[in-house]
């Protein structure tokens, strides 16, 4: 898996699309692992597709639902895969899974779309990608 900064993530980003759109392929797949409330209510990148690692209530993973999801959305496991969540750390977790079930290029956005606290217990003031001010939008 690769680890890639927000700023990191959103230049591969942009540069993948372009070179796989000319060779006619499609394009990454970015993927926000976060429950879809967090992911609509709390923001998230342009263009990003929502397959939760867990969902409300169970709270629970399923490491090989979440492959087939992610899978039926990529259409091939071969295609570049993004992950991003709220800090860094679920997608760890998720794209060890994708990489377990045969995904061959999988990336993560380090720090995710709010990072870490800071000392006040506060995210999106150290680092992550809305404190890079990368393109977000919000419900």
């Amino acid at each position: 898996m690769k680890h890639l900064t927000p700023t990191q993530a959103w230049s591969w980003l942009q540069a993948e699309r372009q070179a796989r759109e000319a060779r006619g392929e499609a394009p990454p797949l970015f993927v926000d692992v976060r429950m879809e409330i967090e992911s609509l209510y709390v923001g998230r990148p342009p263009g990003v597709e929502n397959i939760p690692w867990y969902e409300y209530p169970d709270l629970t993973p399923d490491p090989a639902r979440f492959a087939r999801m992610v899978e039926s959305e990529a259409g091939d496991k071969a295609r570049p895969v993004l992950l991003i969540c709220r800090s860094g750390k679920r997608t760890l977790d998720a794209g060890t899974a994708l990489e377990a079930a045969g995904f061959t290029d999988v990336s993560h956005v380090v720090n995710g779309f709010e990072g870490e606290l800071n000392e006040h217990f506060k995210r999106s003031s150290v680092n992550g990608w809305r404190f890079e001010g990368l393109p977000w939008e919000q419900m």
